[in-house]
């Protein structure tokens, strides 16, 4: 048999002792034109296997080429799958990816916080169960939608004009770590805006629309880098900014369009309403002061003179705490003198002495020094919040 005939009824270096010495790897390529030799490189210096072998005394000193067409045609099929199959993949992370991107940027427990708000005072206008008819909830959900997206133009806007700053301050988020573009972050403010004033003047409701119109306003005085505007670097602004958007111009929106333009009913101001009112602003006051907490450093370094940075963190955090426990001892008492129902008494009493007890507890375990630590706080606030929203459905005074 020729060494040729070895070469395809399977080449095995046992017939040449010197080639299987001499540690030859063999490895095939890939063909790039029909009918170039295909190789497998060995370790040494180059010769070409033809149909004609070179002594086997001489194998060891040189290094060969088998040529192969049939075997390296199926194994280059075999790559190219491969390849299509981690293409797909990557696909799929780069999808996954820029959903936790989209996450990230509208900040969901924002959106929560303004689902459960406007829910709250939605609430407050119904007299009893009978109202509970598809076309409250109907017109609830229409009123729901609008406010959503005017609170994603809200934290989009604030991201879009605090790059530079989340770059100290939040690092992980979408703008500042690249995960979102800019371009993509205009346009989610843009559109989401543009949308959240269309269904508002779909809806009818000229106390809702104006109430829509406000909230932009606001937003926009807020976070935009312009002369008279920016009322970020102000605390006093800030707290202005939050307590007239969250603590009256929602509550008083919602809660006029839901009693008038869905129920049907004259526009009456209750006592219930102002209690919400009172309670939410307090709430409003300490989420501005207590949300630059995490943010000092950043704020500090460029020129944002918070609360936090004029008082320092000690002072804000336990001005906050007592803000919140006269809050809780003012719905005691008014639980105690000016419920006529029991339920809604007792609720009113244990709800808001067991809240203040946690507040206390958590308060005494913040470490200022970790920024973590105080993130975490500012969060448990968040949810005293949304604690007390669930609260004042059943408030009736």
């Amino acid at each position: 048999m020729s060494p040729l005939m070895h070469l395809h009824s399977g080449f095995s270096p046992k017939y040449h002792p010197n080639l299987q010495r001499s540690g030859c790897n063999k490895t095939l390529e890939s063909p790039l034109v029909q009918g170039r030799r295909k190789s497998v490189k060995c370790s040494r210096s180059p010769f070409y296997l033809t149909s004609k072998i070179r002594k086997s005394e001489d194998i060891s000193n040189e290094s060969c080429k088998l040529m192969f067409n049939r075997p390296v045609t199926l194994q280059v099929c075999y790559a190219s799958k491969s390849e299509d199959a981690n293409q797909r993949m990557t696909s799929q992370e780069v999808f996954f990816k820029n959903l936790d991107a989209l996450h990230r940027f509208i900040r969901p427990y924002t959106l929560m916080g303004t689902v459960i708000a406007i829910t709250s005072v939605s609430l407050l206008p119904l007299q009893n169960l009978d109202d509970l008819t598809p076309t409250y909830f109907m017109g609830f959900f229409k009123a729901m939608v609008p406010g959503l997206l005017m609170t994603v133009y809200e934290v989009a806007i604030n991201q879009l004009y605090d790059v530079k700053i989340d770059k100290v301050n939040k690092p992980n988020l979408p703008l500042t770590s690249g995960d979102l573009s800019m371009r993509t972050g205009i346009a989610i403010a843009s559109s989401s805006l543009l949308m959240s004033l269309a269904m508002g003047i779909m809806l009818r409701s000229s106390p809702f629309l104006l109430a829509l119109i406000i909230w932009f306003l606001l937003a926009s005085a807020y976070s935009v880098d312009l002369p008279f505007l920016r009322w970020k670097r102000s605390s006093f602004l800030t707290t202005l900014y939050i307590v007239l958007e969250r603590g009256l111009l929602l509550q008083f929106a919602y809660f006029i369009h839901i009693q008038k333009y869905v129920l049907g009913r004259p526009i009456a101001i209750t006592r219930t309403l102002m209690f919400a009112v009172a309670i939410k602003c307090c709430f409003c006051f300490v989420i501005s002061v207590l949300k630059d907490i995490p943010d000092e450093d950043g704020d500090r370094e460029f020129g944002i003179r918070t609360l936090s940075v004029i008082l320092g963190k000690e002072s804000v955090l336990w001005l906050c705490v007592y803000v919140l426990f006269i809050a809780y001892g003012a719905a005691v008492i008014v639980g105690l003198t000016s419920s006529p129902y029991l339920l809604s008494k007792l609720l009113m009493i244990i709800s808001h002495s067991m809240l203040a007890t946690l507040l206390w507890h958590q308060a005494r375990t913040v470490d200022l020094s970790s920024k973590a630590s105080t993130l975490s706080f500012y969060m448990f606030i968040w949810k005293l919040h949304y604690v007390e929203c669930l609260i004042i459905p059943f408030v009736r005074l």
